[in-house]
């Protein structure tokens, strides 16, 4: 069993003793430290904080103790119920809440599950604000309200129609570009609310010959629920049976979104934010932010149209924060995450979705020929397990050392430029390891690079 405590929320697997899994006792813990924590930062005489859920099969009981948590300190619920990451974000702002919980383990198999923690404006708190509540919750300094002082607790199922709606008033969605278009979609919602929420915005934007696969909510993963090539042999076979002219893919809580081409060959989750960027800057010109282990291809793209790019450490709340600064007008991840301000600071497949296809519509091309327009890159991702005792940050010194000569990035880890290649080394926050990324324009260079600097590692070590 295992719980994973960090400063961005609680994650783990369902079952075990208190303190070794996600068990109800470990969520009570939590909830409470959490919602204590808001309490003590909000000057509202009445406290209200969005919950909502994905789809895995633990959801119900999760939510059920958080849900009675938050009512046993007074404080009241708007339960969204079945629900996605990025709805319960512009929730939150929506109902003048002073916080929320998504109950979700994201990517992660079916066995986890997670409190991913929400600020009054529906943003990820920050790392003091997480290291606060952790700090309630292991010295317990927490009190719940007498009979008379109980939160409510309200079902609110209208946000699916609210998160599409404030989409489709977003001046570059164009549903009557996308309807015209006439797109077949299959859609892959691994069993869980994209298999509401994905369908009812293609819906929305115009598109009628949508093909769901894995649409039910049940929590029952058909594969491992991680948008990556290997998991997706269903959907790229289903895409060249039907003739379909796109494959669309979204991880459990519906903050990551991949494509699949008409060929049933893989978009790649990098080229998501490369793609819809583009699109973005040809409309409103401005600055652009992902993370440092996220491709170049963004960069490019940003410096074609004339704009600047920016990296983040790595991390939802270090690429949120980077674009406020630069005021950037469209950033994320390099796993799919698309963050529009336009609509709110959250990576938000859905959003994704309604940009991507106006663009497709825009090009006229077929999804192919739209990614073969962006420069091609490749990354390797490899990582280094480390013995006990290891200095890990003398390592990365030395390495930095090593490649002094070089453009060098030490905001999260090293990571070092050369010309249009990169390795980006940081230490996992949540495992024993070495995290080693490359990226060049074949995956035989990427390769090459990375294990170059792996041997480099093992030798100082």
């Amino acid at each position: 069993m295992t719980l994973i405590k960090s400063i961005s929320g609680i994650r783990g697997t369902i079952g075990g003793k208190p303190g070794d899994g996600l068990t109800p006792l470990d969520i009570v813990k939590f909830t409470a430290a959490y919602g204590s924590w808001i309490k003590n930062n909000s000057s509202a005489e009445k406290v209200k904080i969005v919950v909502g859920r994905d789809a895995r099969i633990s959801g119900e009981m999760v939510s059920n103790v958080c849900i009675g948590t938050l009512q046993g300190l007074g404080i009241d619920v708007i339960n969204l119920d079945l629900s996605t990451t990025p709805t319960v974000e512009i929730a939150v702002p929506m109902e003048n809440a002073q916080g929320g919980i998504i109950l979700t383990a994201s990517h992660n198999p079916k066995e986890w599950n997670a409190l991913k923690l929400l600020n009054e404006k529906g943003e990820f708190i920050s790392g003091q604000d997480g290291a606060d509540v952790l700090d309630i919750a292991e010295n317990e300094r927490f009190s719940f309200v007498d009979v008379d002082s109980l939160g409510n607790c309200t079902l609110d199922n209208s946000y699916l129609e609210k998160h599409i709606n404030a989409i489709l008033k977003l001046e570059l969605v164009i549903p009557k570009l996308i309807e015209m278009s006439n797109f077949k979609i299959v859609c892959d919602s691994v069993n869980s609310t994209g298999g509401i929420f994905v369908p009812g915005m293609l819906r929305a934007l115009g598109v009628k010959d949508i093909i769901s696969l894995y649409g039910e909510p049940t929590g029952h993963f058909p594969h491992n629920p991680e948008p990556l090539p290997e998991n997706l042999t269903a959907i790229a076979e289903k895409i060249k049976e039907t003739g379909a002219d796109l494959g669309i893919v979204v991880d459990p809580d519906v903050d990551r979104l991949a494509f699949v081409d008409e060929n049933g060959d893989m978009f790649g989750e990098e080229y998501t934010l490369v793609a819809i960027a583009d699109y973005i800057l040809q409309n409103t010109p401005g600055s652009t932010v992902s993370n440092l282990s996220s491709t170049r291809a963004l960069r490019d793209v940003t410096e074609k149209h004339g704009c600047t790019y920016a990296a983040s450490a790595v991390g939802e709340v270090n690429v949120v924060n980077l674009m406020k600064e630069t005021n950037a007008v469209i950033g994320g991840e390099g796993n799919g995450g698309i963050i529009y301000p336009e609509l709110h600071y959250g990576r938000d497949a859905l959003v994704g979705i309604a940009l991507f296809l106006t663009h497709l519509a825009q090009s006229g091309t077929k999804t192919s020929l739209l990614k073969a327009s962006y420069p091609n890159y490749t990354i390797s991702k490899n990582k280094i397990q480390l013995e006990e005792g290891m200095d890990v940050d003398g390592i990365l010194r030395d390495i930095q050392g090593e490649f002094s000569n070089n453009e060098i990035d030490t905001t999260d880890g090293v990571k070092i430029y050369f010309e249009k290649e990169w390795v980006h080394l940081r230490k996992s926050n949540t495992e024993p390891i070495i995290r080693i990324y490359s990226e060049s324009e074949s995956e035989e260079k990427a390769n090459k690079l990375a294990h170059s600097i792996m041997d480099k590692i093992r030798a100082l070590a």
